[in-house]
Formats: structure tokens, C-alpha cells, sequence
């Protein structure tokens, strides 16, 4: 029978155990909360001749730059064939940054290692999993980015 101290002791270690491993998945767990940190600030552009916002990204998503991330959200069609390349969504089509309120902070580019084998359908939820990418600078391409991704069933 285990005395009180060695149930404490138990006790302790697998809760240092559980907060441990909280601790390392917790950034990807909470991507969308990260990506809305992130702010934007308004700064002309030469090249196109308007103003354009670009991210001050905040130092823990920093943190996750190049490194492999989970990103779940809703899927948001790009074309009407099976694509390399799609659009997750922390928010439904109604809502997402296209057609609703939301900001540029609740949707991200998927580049896929390859197509899926059947398009997703609109707001299917779908999780990814992928190298993380921020950009800063080149008002062609999203400000988030998973490259090299697969979905994950």
C-alpha cells in the first residue's frame, strides 16, 4: 500500500510531467491566438504605389518561425479542382477575412507536399501540419504561411 508521501511524490511528478509536456505543444495548440497578436502597421508601398499594412509579428510566434506547426481551421476553396495550395480560416467562409470581419490574423496559405486526393469542401475543418513561415514584406503572398504541408486525417 503507498504511504500519503510517496502518493505526494507520485502525485507531483506526473503532474510536472503533464505541465511539461502542456509547456512544448502549447504554441501550436493556440497558432490562431499568436497569429492575433500579431499587428499591422500602414506603410507605402514603391513598387505598387499605395499603402499597404504589414505585421509586427510578437516574439513567441517569432519563436516558431521555420519550425514545424499544427494549424487547424476551416477550409476555404482557392479554386475548383484539387490543389497543392489552399486556405485555412480560424473563421467560416461567412466570416472569414474575404467575405466577412475578420483581419489578415485569422487565415493562412497551405502549400501542401502534394494534392489531396479528393478537394475538401467548404468550412470542412482540416488540420495541417507544416513548416511555419511569417511574411513581412511581399504584399503577393499571405502574411502566414505552412509550407512543405500535410494533412493530417
Amino acid at each position: 500500500m503507498m504511504t500519503l508521501e510517496k502518493y505526494r511524490f507520485v502525485a507531483w511528478f506526473a503532474l510536472v510531467i503533464l505541465v511539461g509536456l502542456s509547456a512544448f505543444t502549447a504554441p501550436q495548440s493556440r497558432l490562431w491566438e499568436l497569429f492575433a497578436k500579431t499587428t499591422f502597421h500602414e506603410k507605402f508601398n514603391k513598387a505598387h504605389g499605395v499603402y499597404f499594412y504589414f505585421p509586427k509579428f510578437g516574439s513567441e510566434l517569432l519563436a516558431l518561425q521555420g519550425k514545424t506547426v499544427e494549424l487547424q481551421g476551416f477550409y476555404i476553396p482557392l479554386d475548383t479542382s484539387p490543389s497543392k495550395t489552399l486556405i485555412l480560416s480560424k473563421y467560416p467562409m461567412a466570416e472569414c477575412f474575404f467575405c466577412g470581419g475578420a483581419g489578415p490574423e485569422s487565415i493562412a496559405v497551405v502549400y501542401l507536399k502534394s494534392p489531396p486526393n479528393r478537394r475538401p469542401k467548404l468550412d470542412q475543418i482540416l488540420k495541417v501540419r507544416g513548416i511555419l513561415q511569417l511574411n513581412a514584406t511581399d504584399v503577393e503572398e499571405m502574411t502566414f504561411i505552412i509550407q512543405n504541408a500535410e494533412i493530417i486525417p
